[in-house]
């Protein structure tokens, strides 16, 4: 933008507000950004995703460590399959020769055994420790755990930079209300003190009615403007404050200050490229998890190792002793072999989601080029336009002074004052709202080049 645009600004800004054209640097718009950081719910929504993310990270981290568990069960069993053990038919006639020998009964006759399978009132409980040596699983996991981090926090800045753009467009249509207000406030005042001169020459005889009821009129009118007016304040006022997430009726302070800087500073929307866009940050990690995800797949066929030792007791009747008590050392190995080629299948569906994902980020780049480029015009078709209503109200201006003088010299009707008088509104209203349509085109800008620090309280 030129060097006579921004001191146009400038000046616009001056007569808007009614203030110096000091350029101090002031920072209310930047702390309701921030205020809308800490406040906004869907930026909330948006946090909780990154900390789930985080939770996630750790969770993953964990599968490397020891994992301790304790382990029991008890059983009470009755029936069901049993083994026989012959011992009486085994041992009876040993035991009956050596009676006979010894000429004695030391050695009674035994009867056969039939014992039960199911362990009865038999008890298990023991200390299990885990530990995996090779899982290429786990490790690809905690890879791809870490990669989502950097997409959630991509996700919370898109947002982001959305809320600040919808901040600063909330703040200026705000302002551009406030102005409509006072604009139709002044013409208010323009009509009654026209109400009060022709009351005057009514009086004296020197004029009709027509011209004093024809006033009146209009100051029904101009009143009506600003009751549509004060309600677009009210509407613009409450939505400012639903993206802070405060009271809809809360006050907004109005720094003028801030609007000095942004005049001064207009950006160039072909001065920066579109590089940094979190949008491609996104995608760029989604790439990075597509790729993690085939490498996962292809590593499957390695084999996972792991090891554990058991610590418990078990026996019958709840005994507990040393004869009960005992460790358990092993090492487990699990290899698939064969799955059908569903090792494949799944390779070839990653490979499908890296494609993708590529032809997305291209699309996206190019979106994003152009929205830049569809920025950049805006804010030249608004820089046009407010140059133009600069220029018109300049000439409002003139023509009312012209058309009042020549009125209170009595050589001109009621009507063609009036007609200078609306015109004159017009020009102003226009050229509030052309100042709020730069503002506007910058946030613009700034948003489709992700310009503005998310990390300080200041805009670059």
């Amino acid at each position: 933008m030129s060097t006579m645009i921004k001191k146009r600004l400038l000046f616009t800004l001056t007569y808007l507000a009614g203030v110096s054209p000091s350029l101090k640097a002031q920072h209310t718009l930047d702390n309701y950004i921030q205020q809308a950081f800490t406040r906004n719910q869907g930026l909330q929504q948006q946090q909780l995703q990154l900390e789930k993310s985080l939770d996630a990270l750790q969770e993953a981290k964990s599968y490397f460590l020891p994992h301790v568990s304790l382990l029991a069960n008890y059983n009470k069993a009755k029936g069901g399959r049993t083994i026989d053990i012959p011992v009486g038919d085994m041992l009876n006639p040993v035991y009956t020769t050596l009676n006979q020998l010894t000429n004695s009964k030391q050695f009674p006759q035994l009867n056969n055994v039939s014992e039960q399978l199911n362990p009865d009132n038999f008890y298990d409980a023991k200390f299990r420790t885990s530990l995996p040596l090779i899982n290429t699983e786990i490790w690809y996991a905690r890879k791809m755990r870490q990669e989502n981090i950097s997409l959630a926090q991509a996700g919370v800045n898109v947002y982001k930079r959305a809320l600040v753009r919808d901040i600063k467009a909330a703040y200026y249509q705000y302002f551009q209300a406030i102005q409509a207000v006072q604009i139709y406030q002044q013409s208010m005042q323009l009509v009654q003190e026209n109400i009060r001169v022709n009351t005057s020459l009514l009086k004296n005889g020197v004029r009709n009615n027509t011209a004093l009821t024809r006033s009146q009129t209009e100051q029904q009118k101009i009143s009506a403007s600003i009751t549509q007016a004060e309600n677009q304040q009210r509407k613009a006022q409450a939505y400012f404050n639903f993206l802070l997430n405060r009271p809809l009726t809360d006050s907004i302070a109005i720094d003028s200050s801030v609007f000095q800087q942004i005049a001064a500073g207009t950006p160039d929307g072909t001065a920066a490229g579109t590089s940094s866009r979190e949008e491609l940050v996104q995608l760029q990690q989604r790439e990075k998890l597509a790729l993690l995800q085939q490498q996962a797949f292809r590593s499957s066929f390695v084999p996972k190792l792991s090891t554990f030792v058991d610590l418990g007791s078990q026996a019958f009747n709840w005994h507990f002793d040393n004869r009960s008590r005992y460790y358990l050392f092993g090492v487990t190995l699990e290899w698939d072999l064969f799955n059908a080629g569903r090792r494949k299948q799944q390779i070839n569906q990653a490979a499908a989601d890296i494609s993708a994902v590529r032809a997305q980020l291209d699309q996206t780049q190019q979106s994003i080029s152009l929205e830049l480029l569809n920025a950049d015009n805006d804010q030249r078709t608004a820089a046009a336009n407010y140059e133009s209503a600069q220029t018109q109200l300049q000439l409002a201006e003139k023509y009312y002074r012209d058309q009042m003088k020549v009125y209170k010299e009595g050589q001109l009707l009621y009507l063609e004052l009036l007609d200078a008088q609306q015109q004159l509104t017009t020009a102003r209203i226009q050229l509030s709202l052309a100042f709020a349509q730069v503002l506007t085109a910058q946030a613009n800008i700034e948003r489709a080049q992700a310009s503005y620090s998310l990390n300080t309280t200041s805009s670059h």
